[in-house]
């Protein structure tokens, strides 16, 4: 099925849904980049290549270094446009317009990058995966005027870098060639990282042996060498950013922005100028000109952390930005294109979302095209140690003095069922450290087992002194008994409130721990509660 033709390139895979017929063109005809007087005609503007001004003849040493594209297309007219515009980015490019052709080819120049067409005289251009020597040190980009999830989806799996739809856009495609890097280098550094999770027991910036963190790196390793979305879920503070920063770390966007946005953190009467920029004018207040996150992040990932905070009206426009690879400024007419990966993060379960009218189901079904879950720290209490370690010792760096546990100490670390995930233990840590008034550090100072959060079961209840487990059974009992009432017909806003300042109540006004069993972070408690102290609504918290 043909969908409407798309202004550029897929921000992710599913930008890649949007295609246009190819047409025949009768004249060789390039893009060209904007003048500061010009209007943006970034994506439609065309000029003929033979109006350039001659370059100078390459010597043969800037020829060896040269990146080497081959272009297998079928359509005579676009391989030629797209050599033209390849040759102007100071490339070296050959053209061949079958799958046999294309495999002779590769024998004879190992090219640096292949742009795939996938409807072929000889068969489909994702044929060549099946020979995966034949691509080994060449980066993939597919190329089609007949782009569809599926395929997109199949492609990306199979190894394909990106993938471009027709007609192709000059800025979108000069960020695939800087981007360009041999998979063998790629795969080399994420198996050397891989190799050292046993020994270090970090990868990159991840730490844990557990087999759930094992699994993880696996996916990380996988998808990071892909453009495809990737939808992040885990509790508050279990590490959702770090795997987003790790992901783009092992990504061919590396030496480009990666930027964080947590959209609970931001007003929603300004998040759709932050996320998209405005013109001047647009609003009041509004005197110059704002470049949005699609724009500082070019080239790069934007990560949107806490997607399901993001208001709805606004995660409309962000399906039709993932949908097309475009979007629009504030008080604008004029279309951008955006060359970013969007990586999107939620502490919720996102078919309760959706249950709950917190995310639209048409967006799930463009962010969850790779889905990753973190495991709690609860389930993964052998890493305990590891992590508390590890922040030890970077306190120790950074403060100039170092310290160790004990063993009582770390004993008392895996006693705890840590609510607030890898945030809290650093923050326990911290707290230990500068509380220790030498160089060892002992229980004193560590969090206590309380009723919410210490092991009830298997070996850790037993190692726990029995009136401790008395104590937490009347309890978890007392906790149970207590309970909201709502009435038929209450609001979700009322209902939300009630609960959040009931839950707050409970944990003695303990932020951390309120937001840990409301599973919402910390920023977004921290809102409501400030929406709640404005409207004069917050009384029920004390």
């Amino acid at each position: 099925m043909h969908m409407p033709q798309m202004c550029g390139l897929k921000l992710s895979v599913q930008g890649a849904l949007c295609s246009a017929s190819v047409r025949p063109v009768r004249r060789v005809v390039v893009l060209t980049e904007k003048s500061e007087k010009a209007p943006d005609r970034s994506h439609n503007e065309r000029i003929d290549p033979r109006r350039r001004t001659p370059r100078p003849q390459a010597s043969l040493e800037e020829l060896r270094s040269m990146t080497h594209a081959l272009i297998v297309d079928d359509d005579v007219d676009s391989a030629s446009t797209l050599k033209a515009l390849i040759m102007a980015e100071h490339c070296t490019v050959a053209v061949v317009h079958n799958l046999r052709d294309a495999r002779r080819q590769i024998a004879l120049q190992q090219p640096e990058l292949v742009l795939l067409d996938l409807q072929l005289p000889d068969g489909n251009g994702m044929d060549l995966f099946a020979e995966p020597e034949l691509l080994a040190n060449s980066e993939v980009v597919l190329i089609t005027g007949h782009a569809s999830l599926e395929t997109s989806i199949q492609a990306l799996r199979l190894g394909a870098a990106d993938y471009l739809v027709k007609p192709i856009n000059l800025r979108q495609l000069q960020g695939v060639l800087s981007r360009v890097t041999k998979p063998a280098l790629l795969k080399a550094e994420v198996e050397t990282l891989t190799a050292q999770v046993s020994a270090s027991g970090h990868f990159g910036a991840l730490w844990g042996r557990a087999p759930s963190m094992l699994r993880l790196y696996e996916q990380i390793a996988r998808v990071a060498l892909t453009s495809v979305t990737v939808f992040i879920t885990g509790e508050s503070g279990s590490g959702k950013e770090v795997v987003a920063q790790t992901v783009h770390d092992l990504s061919r966007r590396r030496k480009q922005p990666f930027l964080a946005v947590n959209c609970g953190a931001i007003s929603p009467n300004l998040i759709e100028s932050e996320i998209f920029g405005h013109e001047k004018g647009s609003f009041t207040g509004a005197d110059r000109q704002h470049l949005g996150f699609f724009e500082r992040a070019s080239g790069g990932t934007l990560f949107l952390d806490e997607i399901t905070e993001m208001p709805m009206e606004l995660q409309v426009k962000l399906l039709r930005v993932l949908e097309t690879g475009c979007f629009m400024r504030v008080g604008s007419t004029q279309m951008q294109a955006a060359d970013v990966r969007v990586l999107a993060a939620t502490n919720r379960r996102p078919e309760q979302a959706v249950a709950t009218g917190k995310l639209r189901e048409d967006l799930l079904y463009r962010l969850n095209v790779f889905p990753i879950e973190l495991p709690p720290l609860r389930e993964r209490l052998s890493d305990v140690g590891l992590l508390a370690q590890h922040f030890l010792n970077a306190f120790g760096v950074q403060e100039g003095q170092a310290k160790h546990f004990t063993s009582a100490a770390l004993d008392r670390l895996l006693q705890y069922r840590w609510p607030g995930n890898v945030r809290e233990l650093r923050n326990a840590v911290q707290r230990a450290y500068v509380m220790a008034a030498g160089d060892v550090i002992d229980p004193q100072w560590l969090p206590q087992p309380s009723p919410l959060t210490e092991p009830t079961s298997g070996a850790q209840a037993t190692a726990m002194p029995s009136a401790a487990r008395r104590t937490a059974s009347a309890s978890d009992d007392a906790f149970e008994q207590e309970s909201v009432t709502l009435s038929i017909g209450t609001s979700l806003a009322t209902a939300e409130r009630t609960l959040i300042l009931a839950t707050l109540r409970h944990h003695h006004h303990q932020k951390e721990r309120t937001a840990a069993a409301l599973g919402i972070s910390l920023k977004t408690l921290y809102n409501r509660l400030k929406e709640y102290a404005a409207d004069g609504l917050d009384h029920a918290a004390h």
